[in-house]
């Protein structure tokens, strides 16, 4: 599998959110290091992987909408 390696300045670009805030509010909590991010060589360098990160935004967005209780047991995200 190919993955995409992100610095955390590139990272901050593409899910708009501050440099800071990702690495003191969302590493080690929601960015998960060996899932979300690795250390390349064991250093202090940080590498994010852009296919890990895509997947689990959409996935807790998508958990996280409205529910709508549907006839058959089912429930439908809104």
């Amino acid at each position: 599998m190919s993955a995409t390696y992100l610095t955390t300045d590139q990272l901050a670009t593409r899910i708009h959110y501050d440099i800071r805030t990702i690495r003191d509010r969302l590493k080690d909590s929601v960015l998960l290091e060996g899932v979300h991010y690795i250390r390349p060589f064991g250093g202090r360098k940080l590498l994010f992987i852009w296919e890990a990160i895509e997947k689990d935004i959409a996935s807790f967005s998508m958990g996280r909408g409205p529910v709508i209780p549907m006839a058959n047991g089912g429930v439908a995200h809104g």
